[in-house]
């Protein structure tokens, strides 16, 4: 789950990470206030759910409390287009109003789980205020990582040997590795995927400070944290990825034209895979996982062609605990229900799928039933061509 730069700064806070002083504001009465508070030049910065929110012109340097109000009035209610939001932008609803910085250097950290190697690393570089992946690429020798036993917790020769990496004064290490310290506490203590600041920053009066904050839940630990339900944007979320979250289903939004219904993760990787080497373009996937039942299953593909995009689904369903003549009852009481004028391609393997595949063909319904993968995603494929 993800949430806005003044939720983010608010836990730092928590944890004792330092952020300017600033507020979110909703109305231009609230942008004043808060503006006249800090008394002096501010920064005005939209809060959506995106990346590169500058670029975009959704942070802007005003010198007054009427000049923040009037780019406020300007901001609230535009369709702020980043490189993350797509052309079709995110409406900003909300801003926030943050004291200005007296910057000496920009810096990055950021806190992600090690896939690999099943353990969280944090990653520091002075090529702070650029996008991570683009210093990966043009140099990745500036990115220093150190990887964190999680049953030890990060070590002061970690976050020593990190901030030394950094090149900072001698006067400010000790108070890097602090900084280190705390945000690696705040990213276990909350459960969080990625815990991020770009830039952090170093003032000219040799402060460091989380200029920007990022911060993405686990969703499989928020019943750890139920006051951070309260944090969700459901205006940020593709309305189809809410409803979807309404039946436990793992839905997410892709550019594509096929539909995509799997059960597993892996799976669902391996489907979008064979769909692109078949020449093709999925347009979502949907994980109905290994309980569902028939009547999550037809929740499942009510969702999937509800995406006026989708040409075509291609449902891939290796039965195991979701059986796959459950799985097949599911969906033909979906197409009955609805006027489905697309072709569906169906892939069983696993158990049942001998039983799955008759209450397919004996529907009455113009199921294309497929022998394997490949020749699900070619049939699949040719139905959207065609």
């Amino acid at each position: 789950m993800k949430i806005h730069e003044y939720q983010a700064k608010e836990i730092f806070k928590r944890y004792g990470v330092p952020v300017p002083k600033g507020g979110m504001a909703c109305t231009l009465a609230e942008v004043r206030r808060i503006a006249e508070d800090i008394s002096g030049p501010v920064v005005v910065k939209a809060q959506i759910h995106a990346g590169g929110r500058g670029k975009g012109g959704g942070v802007r340097l005003v010198n007054s409390p009427s000049e923040a109000e009037e780019i406020a009035e300007k901001m609230i209610g535009m369709k702020l287009v980043t490189h993350q939001t797509g052309p079709e932008g995110r409406e900003v609803k909300k801003v926030m109003i943050e004291e200005k910085m007296e910057i000496d250097r920009e810096l990055y950290i950021g806190i992600v789980i090690d896939r690999a190697k099943s353990r969280p690393v944090i990653m520091v570089s002075e090529e702070g205020g650029v996008e991570i992946e683009e210093v990966a690429t043009r140099r990745p020798e500036k990115i220093l990582k150190e990887t964190v036993d999680p049953a030890v917790g990060v070590m002061p020769f970690q976050t020593m040997r990190l901030a030394f990496g950094l090149n900072l004064d001698k006067a400010i290490i000790k108070d890097a590795s602090s900084f280190i310290t705390r945000l690696y506490h705040l990213f276990k203590g909350e459960d969080c995927s990625l815990a991020e600041v770009n830039p952090l920053v170093i003032t000219s009066d040799k402060r460091i400070v989380a200029l920007d904050a990022k911060i993405n839940f686990d969703d499989n630990a928020m019943y750890r944290h139920k006051d951070n339900m309260k944090l969700r944007d459901l205006n940020e979320e593709d309305p189809l990825e809410i409803e979807a979250s309404k039946y436990n289903l793992n839905y997410i939004k892709l550019d594509g034209n096929i539909g995509c219904m799997v059960n597993g993760a892996g799976l669902a990787m391996a489907t979008m895979d064979i769909i692109k080497l078949a020449g093709g373009e999925p347009a979502n996937f949907l994980d109905v996982g290994g309980g569902a039942d028939s009547e999550m299953v037809e929740n499942a593909f009510k969702i999937l062609i509800s995406d006026k995009n989708v040409k075509a689904v291609f449902i891939n369903i290796f039965g195991g605990i979701l059986r796959c003549d459950v799985l097949a009852t599911g969906v033909v009481e979906a197409v009955k229900k609805m006027e489905v004028n697309i072709p569906v391609i169906v892939r069983l393997e696993g158990t049942n799928m001998e039983k799955g595949s008759e209450i397919l063909r004996e529907s009455g319904l113009n199921f294309i039933v497929a022998n394997g993968m490949a020749d699900a995603a070619e049939k699949v494929v040719k139905s959207v061509i065609c």
